[in-house]
């Protein structure tokens, strides 16, 4: 469910059309609805209602400031994985005691930082962090709150490069080797050792890769526990997908996985629940916004050249992703479609969001817009080009406003340093 909807043939965010707001911000941009975020929490919140669970939103799916602050004012938690993410978590008002911090190379900063403001936990990944995270707790005179992600080896069956949970892959420690880690981290005295954690992957489609880890997870717990090491907090990660194209099959909802995890853990209802959504609170809850520059023939072909770019959306180049791609003005259900490649004017063959996709016939200077890109569009977008990222705009019922403008060109050239030695910039000498 989104709030982005044709009304009188016209795309509207919520009550705001959005060729009003192209008309003032210029396009491409992102659009995020209140709305949508909002109803996308409260379904976490009802699946798991009567488990003592903190939400703690995946800042990495996109880490803009009032996307964060409209979570915040929900209760949100955060899951971070860099002192960056952090400090906007704190920037938008979470508390670090609402903070989980993950990742696998987290630097002896990092570890500082996350202790000085009262992290909620440290989720460790390797023996090094661990035996760090000791040395860093011990010298500043506190004990560092841990939890360890162990990687049990199970096949999210998702794409490659978003697979976290195997054996290959670069996170978390060895199942098997769990037991005895534990037992290290035990007899540290800069460790308070809180629980367990396992995230293997993102864009789920199908539970019963969760429900197989979760089993471990369990089995892990009462082993732990059979060795006179209580875990009173189980963080189950994230990952459950987002419908990319309304005709697939839609994932799982939030109330089938709490379900599950209920079942799973029946009798472990005393302990304190995390999960670490990210995609499936802010995929639908933006749309990317851009203009139709030409609309180009070639050998049978026809393209769609958009002002938007793969440094805008990353994700079709990245990860071969899917994302439907409408116009902002409703064509009619029996209007003919034309095929199109959609690409950017970026030079690279790779700047191509879609090819051979049936669209309704798009003109020169008409507005499209692509569904769910509130996840992983602008927090990956970069300058490749020279090219100003697209800003970002949140609405809220009737109102929007501009959550980080557009770049200009002298703040991109401002932040490069030229040394002295190069003299001048200026015309070339022969």
């Amino acid at each position: 469910m989104d709030h982005f909807l044709y009304r009188d043939g016209v795309l509207h965010a919520e009550d705001v059309p959005v060729p009003g707001i192209a008309a003032e911000v210029g396009t491409p941009f992102y659009c995020y609805s209140t709305a949508t975020l909002e109803r996308h929490y409260s379904l976490f919140v009802e699946a798991l209602g009567g488990l003592n669970c903190l939400i703690c939103y995946a800042v990495k799916a996109n880490s803009n400031l009032a996307v964060l602050r409209t979570l915040a004012r929900l209760g949100s938690g955060a899951d971070v994985v860099s002192e960056g993410e952090f400090r906007r978590a704190l920037a938008a008002g979470i508390p670090g005691e609402r903070i989980i911090f993950s990742g696998v190379g987290k630097t002896r900063r990092e570890l500082q930082f996350a202790l000085e403001n009262n992290v909620r936990q440290i989720n460790v990944e390797s023996e090094p962090e661990l035996h760090l995270l000791n040395e860093v707790a011990l010298a500043m005179g506190v004990v560092a709150p841990m939890s360890m992600r162990v990687n049990p080896d199970v096949d999210a069956k998702t794409h490659e490069k978003i697979s976290t949970g195997k054996a290959e892959n670069k996170f978390g420690i060895a199942y098997e080797d769990a037991p005895r880690l534990y037992r290290v981290a035990a007899d540290m005295a800069g460790i308070d050792v809180l629980g367990i954690d396992m995230h293997i992957g993102s864009q789920l489609t199908d539970l019963a890769p969760y429900e197989q880890a979760y089993v471990l997870m369990r089995d892990l717990v009462e082993r732990l526990e059979a060795d006179g090491i209580p875990i009173p907090r189980l963080d189950l990660g994230g990952g459950l997908g987002v419908p990319y194209t309304r005709d697939n099959q839609p994932p799982p909802l939030p109330f089938d996985y709490g379900a599950m995890v209920r079942r799973v853990f029946a009798g472990m209802e005393d302990r304190e629940f995390e999960i670490e959504p990210g995609r499936l609170i802010a995929a639908n809850s933006g749309i990317l916004v851009a203009s139709t520059v030409y609309v180009k023939e070639n050998a049978g072909r026809r393209f769609l050249i958009l002002d938007a770019a793969m440094n805008d959306l990353i994700r079709p180049a990245l990860y071969d992703a899917w994302h439907d791609i409408e116009p902002v003005i409703e064509a009619e259900a029996s209007a003919p479609k034309t095929t199109f490649d959609v690409v950017g004017p970026i030079c690279e063959s790779g700047d191509t969001f879609a090819k051979q996709r049936p669209m309704p016939n798009i003109s020169q200077n008409d507005l499209v817009f692509f569904r769910s890109a509130g996840a992983y569009g602008a927090v990956m977008a970069s300058e490749y080009n020279t090219r100003p990222p697209a800003p970002e705009v949140i609405v809220s019922g009737d109102r929007f406003a501009i959550a980080r403008p557009r770049l200009t060109y002298d703040d991109i050239l401002a932040k490069d340093v030229i040394p002295d030695w190069l003299g001048e910039a200026g015309p070339s000498e022969d």
